[in-house]
């Protein structure tokens, strides 16, 4: 048999430098913000002042007849155009304008298009709408059984196949309930030693991509190209075409790099608005955000989580019932997928036989929450891993030893009754035990300033089921472009993939090049989300290869090349064409195995194709007479199989840990009767080169996922997981404070610390 010759060495596992870097440094990499088309019009929004209420009227004629005015369009304006502008990933419930009420402050009831952007704005201040209000729910847990309803009726999207089950309902803010029901929780708690109950609360932050969102249409006849900063191009053009009743291909979407994303960029935000924009005027039609915008546009669920344990003598759980409360906003975005998906891993990567988990995606006026890095698990592991080191302590047993003892264990059914395999987790928490040295003596602190240690460990599923497909095209000189929708939105998926195909064709990473997301070139990728990238569109990215090697082989052997020789790419080329000509073009796709859970239940024997490990270490110092929180050391442990280009891998665990070292310690989305008070990057804060832990440590623990490209599964997330709770637990380790929500910000723990002295703090 002919084999292909290999002209480099080993490329997954190879430290390469990111094939884009040299484009971003010199500036001359492409993002949305840059593209200026002939013609364009910039657009600025009008944005509601009240949470909730009817829409009596919006006078535009001021903002109409200003001079540099081109157009000013409303809700009904747009119904000219799409008869039902509506959209969302889980409901049809997000108006492209306003329409008959507005949900929230800082709903767009109004669009002004101008050549000039600043005109533009001065316009959009000139409208003038009034309300009759109405009232308005703010509280998750308010919103079960309030009598203010956000949304009259749900209208299912029946987009993705495990949502397919969502029902539209009227007179309720209960966008998903999901039940999880194994053994007789009833039953174990009624014979359990001990019970622990616990309630733990998140706040409302948001993403802040460096890179504001931003999108660009252009009309043409009776079809649109859209440029946008965007990490689901194709939901972006099957949602733009249903909305205008087109085919697909009468909508093209092109993605270039974005700065950034952390999930406010998912689904659609901005391109409904400037397709159906565009299409009114047409002439292109720009809309670029504000930072300030941005916190009215997407944020980050906050919840309310209650957990209730039951443990025995041993130190074994025996027992756990999880119940959640996610604050969605005024509209459901993919909140009912979050509210499922993260939900079922609500009782933690433990060893537990009865477990019952209800699980509330609920409506509210405040803006809108859905996807941000982590998916909902880092609210989830903040509870339940605050409550861990609680229940150790309940029974005075070493935090690390309990966990230990309960971890679940290869071949041992989660909570769902999926049984896991191939996830880390007790080599994840043994390796952080021996880099903090955990058995040894610990170093106190004296006077004012005390100090403490603690751990803690989360575990994710990823979403499923979702596909990717991907082309290889292979040069007769042996270079090779790779087309996939996966977008580089700063976290080396680029450079990854080429490396997976770099690998399999026996290339160096360096001559393969990636083709920019583009629904007219490059093939269906469900969207670059939850870690699913690595894992998905790196197993397709592999079949695709693998086809364009098989071809090759067939070229080689069609050419008669004598069996069992080496041959470079080139030779084979040449033999077949007699110069340097033609090419190879290489498909795959990949659809992982997937079981629904049962009705009722909730349990399936498959509901997810991996598993992410990740662990926090932290010891810190904490300042007795101020509050202040200082982090010592953060180590950062995470099984993410074999790693394609182990410094990404870092870089990725260094960026998670600090993202969610902010969401800690300090951001906070401040309402005020669901006005953001604090939306600026003046007014709220996030880490600086000041916020870094004194030292940082960043480990891979060694594993392989057997069904990964090449051993490898997803990172992006996994070091968010851990580093909420090892501060609290911390935090109580060093000065005996126990805070159960978030943020922990030093006035939180002076105060805790002046309570357990009897003191007051004033203010």
């Amino acid at each position: 048999m002919n084999e292909i010759r290999s002209i480099s060495a080993k490329q997954v596992g190879r430290d390469v430098p990111r094939l884009e870097s040299r484009q971003k440094v010199t500036g001359r990499a492409e993002y949305t913000h840059n593209i200026t088309l002939p013609g364009m019009l910039y657009a600025k929004l009008c944005r509601s002042t009240v949470a909730h209420g009817r829409i009596l009227s919006i006078d535009v004629s001021a903002a109409r007849d200003l001079p540099g005015v081109h157009a000013v369009y409303t809700g009904e304006t747009i119904r000219t155009l799409i008869a039902e502008p509506y959209f969302g990933p889980a409901f049809h419930d997000q108006p492209i304008l306003a329409i008959g009420k507005v949900h929230f402050v800082g709903e767009p009831i109004a669009v002004v298009l101008a050549a000039d952007p600043y005109v533009a704005a001065e316009a959009a201040q000139m409208i003038v709408a009034e309300y009759e209000e109405l009232p308005a729910v703010f509280d998750e847990v308010e919103a079960m059984t309030s009598a203010a309803i956000v949304h009259e009726t749900l209208k299912p999207a029946g987009t993705f196949a495990d949502l397919k089950h969502l029902s539209g309902k009227s007179n309720t803010n209960v966008a998903l309930d999901y039940q999880l029901r194994r053994g007789d929780t009833d039953a174990a708690f009624a014979a359990a030693e001990h019970v622990f109950e616990h309630e733990f609360h998140t706040q409302q932050v948001m993403h802040t991509p460096l890179e504001p969102m931003v999108s660009i249409a252009e009309p043409g006849d009776n079809c649109l190209t859209i440029y946008t900063a965007s990490q689901s191009p194709s939901f972006v053009c099957t949602e733009i075409a249903r909305l205008f009743g087109w085919r697909e291909n009468q909508v093209r979407v092109k993605v270039p790099y974005l700065g950034g994303g952390f999930g406010a960029k998912l689904y659609i935000k901005l391109e409904a608005l400037v397709a159906a924009a565009a299409m009114l005027a047409r002439r292109p039609v720009k809309l670029s955000l504000t930072m300030e915008e941005q916190f009215y546009t997407i944020t980050k669920h906050a919840s309310t989580f209650r957990i209730k344990s039951a443990v025995n003598k041993d130190g074994r759980i025996t027992a756990r019932r999880c119940e959640i409360f996610w604050n969605g906003g005024a509209f459901a975005d993919i909140g009912p997928r979050v509210t499922q998906k993260s939900g079922f891993t609500s009782p933690g990567p433990y060893d537990i036989d009865n477990v019952s988990v209800d699980s509330y995606a609920l409506y509210t006026n405040r803006p809108p929450a859905g996807a941000l890095r982590g998916f909902g698990i880092p609210q989830l592991v903040w509870a339940y891993e605050s409550h861990t080191d609680l229940l150790a302590r309940g029974i005075g047993m070493d935090a690390v030893e309990f966990r230990r003892r309960n971890l679940l264990r290869e071949g041992r059914p989660q909570a769902t009754g999926t049984l896991m395999h191939d996830a880390a987790i007790i080599e994840v928490l043994d390796k952080t035990a021996e880099l903090m040295n955990w058995t040894a003596p610990f170093e106190r602190g004296e006077g004012v300033i005390r100090r403490g240690r603690a751990i803690a460990i989360g575990f994710k599923a990823v979403v499923a089921p979702t596909t990717s497909g991907a082309i290889v095209n292979l040069s007769a000189d042996g270079s090779a472009a790779l087309y996939m929708s996966t977008v580089d939105m700063g976290q080396g998926s680029d450079t990854a993939m080429a490396q997976i195909v770099a690998e399999t064709l026996g290339l160096v990473a360096e001559r393969v090049k990636v083709v920019h997301p583009d629904t007219d070139v490059t093939p269906y990728d469900m969207a670059t989300l939850g870690s699913r990238s690595t894992f998905h569109m790196g197993n397709a990215v592999k079949l695709a290869s693998l086809h364009a090697l098989e071809q090759l082989g067939a070229m080689a052997r069609e050419v008669g090349l004598p069996e069992g020789t080496n041959y470079e790419i080139r030779d084979i080329f040449l033999k077949k064409y007699g110069m340097q000509a033609g090419n190879i073009i290489g498909v795959g796709s990949y659809v992982p195995p997937y079981t629904s859970p049962q009705k009722g239940t909730g349990l399936s024997d498959n509901v997810t194709p991996f598993w992410m490990v990740g662990a926090a270490g932290v010891e810190l110092s904490v300042d007795t007479e101020t509050g202040h929180v200082t982090i010592d050391r953060l180590i950062n442990v995470a099984d993410v199989g074999r790693p394609l280009n182990p410094a990404i891998v870092a870089t990725q665990l260094s960026g998670a840990a600090m993202m969610q070292l902010g969401f800690t310690l300090f951001e906070n989305m401040d309402l005020d009767h669901g006005q953001v008070t604090n939306a600026s990057l003046a007014d709220y804060k996030i880490p600086g080169m000041h916020d870094l832990p004194t030292v940082m440590d960043n480990v891979i623990v060694d594993n392989n996922q057997q069904n990964g490209p090449y051993g490898a599964k997803g990172v992006g997330e996994t070091a968010t997981f851990g580093v909420s709770p090892a501060i609290a637990n911390a935090i109580e380790d060093a000065v005996g404070v126990r805070l159960t929500s978030l943020p922990l910000t030093p006035e939180s723990v002076l105060r805790g610390i002046r309570a357990l002295r009897g003191e007051k703090l004033e203010g």
